[in-house]
């Protein structure tokens, strides 16, 4: 579940870099629902884990959480929040 929760965080900061193009702005507004439940599928798997190393888990939280906040910034600087 580790290696699945980063996995979800690359592909969930791929779509965050997509989405700074111009004009590709309003995919934040799939990309953050897919951030947050990488998230939080990440923070269970980091939790429920007997594994010592935890490391790609928490890059996958790290990298989830930023996609997700810089979705949320770019969506209100780029006027897609009213």
């Amino acid at each position: 579940m580790l290696t699945l929760s980063l996995v979800w965080g690359i592909l969930a900061a791929v779509g965050m870099i997509i989405a700074f193009f111009p004009c590709l702005g309003s995919l934040n507004w799939l990309n953050i629902p897919f951030s947050a439940l990488g998230l939080i599928f990440s923070i269970v798997a980091v939790a429920t884990s007997k594994q010592p190393q935890k490391g790609a888990g928490v890059a996958g939280i790290v990298l989830c959480a930023l996609a997700m906040i810089l979705g949320l910034i770019r969506l209100a600087l780029g006027g897609g929040i009213l």
